[in-house]
């Protein structure tokens, strides 16, 4: 994916770090009513404007671990 396309699908980066221009991070938060706020990192990274890669510490879905389960 572009950087174009990237930011069509999560919006503009939380950080702008104008060190490393190719690495973008997204900070999530959600708040429980009665409960602790959940936050979770997204860092998105990129090599010659392309999507390279992606960390973060959030927890895969369902479908990707039954996938994952699957195909090992």
């Amino acid at each position: 994916m572009t950087k174009s396309q990237v930011r069509f699908v999560l919006g503009n980066a939380v950080i702008d770090d104008s060190l490393d221009v190719d690495r973008w991070d997204y900070i999530y938060s959600v708040s429980i009513a009665g409960g602790d706020e959940i936050k979770t990192k997204l860092s998105v990274h990129f090599i010659d404007e392309r999507l390279s890669y992606f960390v973060g510490d959030f927890i895969p879905t369902e479908e990707y671990q039954a996938y994952r389960d699957a195909n090992i």
